[in-house]
Formats: C-alpha cells, sequence, structure tokens
C-alpha cells in the first residue's frame, strides 16, 4: 500500500467513526436475501460485514430467505412452484422441504460463514423457544362474477402474530449473532412459511431496534433513474399514491413503514448485489440505497 492508498483507508475510518459511536450498542436487523446470498464473494463479504458490526459494539439480528434454495430442492424432487401474490402455495409436502431448507442447508451455511470470519452465530427457527408465533395468512381475490370475494387457501403460508424477545436478547447479551430462519409456530404446534421481510419487520419493531435494513435485487426506491433516499413516512405514501412507488417494491416498503410505525428509527432498502453493502450504507454519509425515517 502506498501512502495515498493509506491516506484514503484513514480517511475512510475516520468517517466511519461518528457512526460507530452513534449505533454502538443498538440492534441493526438485517433481512438476508436475493443475490447476497447466492453469489461467493457477495456471501463473503456480507458475514464480513456482519462480523464487524458485532465487534465495533452494534447488535446484529439476521434473518434470512431462501425461495431460490427451495424451489431447487423442489424441483429435483419433481414437484411444481405454484405462487399466488408473490407467495408460495404451501402444501404439507412443501413446508417439509421449506423447513428443511430454511431452517437446516441455509440457516447453517450463514452461521457457518459468519463463524468463519470470527464471529460467534448461532441457528435458529422461529419455532425455537416459540421465538416467532404465528397464524395461517388469508389472501382474498375478488370475484365480480358473483360479488364476493374468494378467500384463497395458501396452506402452510403464515403471518406473524408474535415475537419472543427475551431469547435474541439472551443471545445478544452473550455477544452471540442470531441467524433467523423465517419459520413460525401456530397456538396447535402448526408450522408456518412466513415472508422473510415481514418477520424481520416483527422482530426489528419488538426489538425496538435502530434500524431495519432489507438487501435487495435493486438499488432501493427509484422515481426513473434517480434512487431516492432521506425519506419521511408521508413522503413515502405520496410515492405510493403517485405510483411511483409499485410492485414489487411495494410490499418492502410497507414493511419498512410498519416497523417505523411500531418504533424502529429508521428503515434501509439497499442493493445487495453490491460488495459491502451493509457497511456502505451505515458507516458513510453518502449511503449507497433508500433511507426513510421517522
Amino acid at each position: 500500500m502506498d501512502s495515498t492508498q493509506a491516506i484514503n483507508s484513514a480517511k475512510v475510518l475516520s468517517e466511519a467513526l461518528p457512526y460507530i459511536q452513534r449505533f454502538s450498542g443498538k440492534t441493526i436487523v438485517i433481512k438476508y436475501g436475493g443475490n447476497a446470498m447466492t453469489e461467493e464473494h457477495l456471501k463473503q463479504s456480507f458475514a464480513n460485514d456482519v462480523v464487524l458490526l458485532k465487534q465495533v459494539g452494534m447488535q446484529p439480528v439476521i434473518v434470512h430467505g431462501g425461495g431460490p434454495q427451495i424451489g431447487t430442492v423442489l424441483e429435483k424432487l419433481g414437484k411444481e412452484s405454484k405462487f399466488i401474490d408473490g407467495m408460495r402455495v404451501t402444501d404439507q409436502e412443501t413446508m417439509d422441504v421449506v423447513e428443511m431448507v430454511l431452517g437446516g442447508q441455509v440457516n447453517k451455511e450463514i452461521v457457518h460463514l459468519i463463524n468463519q470470519h470470527g464471529g460467534q452465530a448461532v441457528g435458529l427457527s422461529g419455532k425455537d423457544a416459540n421465538l416467532i408465533s404465528a397464524e395461517q395468512l388469508q389472501v382474498t381475490s375478488n370475484t365480480p362474477e358473483v360479488r364476493a370475494s374468494e378467500i384463497i387457501d395458501l396452506g402452510h403460508v403464515g403471518r406473524v402474530t408474535g415475537v419472543n424477545p427475551h431469547v435474541l436478547h439472551t443471545f445478544l447479551r452473550s455477544d452471540i449473532i442470531p441467524v433467523i430462519a423465517p419459520i413460525g409456530v401456530g397456538p396447535e404446534g402448526e408450522t408456518y412459511n412466513i415472508n422473510a421481510d415481514l418477520v424481520a419487520a416483527s422482530i426489528a419493531a419488538v426489538m425496538e431496534s435502530e434500524k431495519l435494513i432489507l438487501l435487495t435485487n435493486t438499488a432501493g426506491v427509484m422515481d426513473g433513474d434517480s434512487l431516492l433516499t432521506g425519506l419521511s413516512p408521508s413522503a413515502v405514501e405520496d410515492l405510493i399514491t403517485k405510483e411511483v412507488i409499485y410492485g414489487g417494491m411495494l410490499p418492502k416498503v410497507r414493511c419498512a413503514l410498519d416497523a417505523l410505525n411500531s418504533g424502529v428509527h429508521s428503515a434501509h432498502i439497499i442493493d445487495g448485489r453490491i460488495e459491502h453493502a451493509v457497511l456502505l450504507e451505515l458507516l458513510t454519509a453518502a449511503g449507497i440505497g433508500t433511507l426513510i425515517q421517522r
């Protein structure tokens, strides 16, 4: 490293210092998914980021998805994946695969990566210690022919009804990074597959987190070619009304707003295809994605 590179490195560290001081001791809930968890160099940089956040005093909590991995296993088993409004229809056989892939394969790989980079991570399913309570998600479809709404049965697809924060606080007090598979348990012991964004938002709210970070496969909230950031909830609602925010970005933004309304200080929608995206968003002045804050 020559002197110019050394000076630039020092400037980067100096820029990060006030953010490290501000967020030390704060809980940061990160939803991990998309390309960031399928491309090797991005998996390595994500694990590195999480360990660094823990090392400088922050309290990261990871919630992960795994849709592509589930689809791959179902395809190998000769079972067709069916989606309604972006949600996987989950019969009992599919639920068994979801639990095996999310709670086993994907979860353990993330834990292993974090531990390889010097962290101490533990994998959890929402069923462990009743961490995530859930009930079946009810979805309706309007049917004008009969002037009524038809209830669509998605099977073992759930919604969060409660989170047990004691479990997570216990790990955080022991300097352990929780890595959570988005599987919930019903009142009669039923197992439910839950959208990871919704689980992350619910955990962030219950944990009174400083930040909720959603990693995506897009740059963030866009208006044409312009990345929008520094948004208030009212500004976001206005963008929804004007249909600037639509399609697949809409449910992510709704998750962010729900978290903010429940006491989370800020939410970030960032591009997980960029190496060290989490560090760039949290520890630099410019950031790389969309910040929504109360």
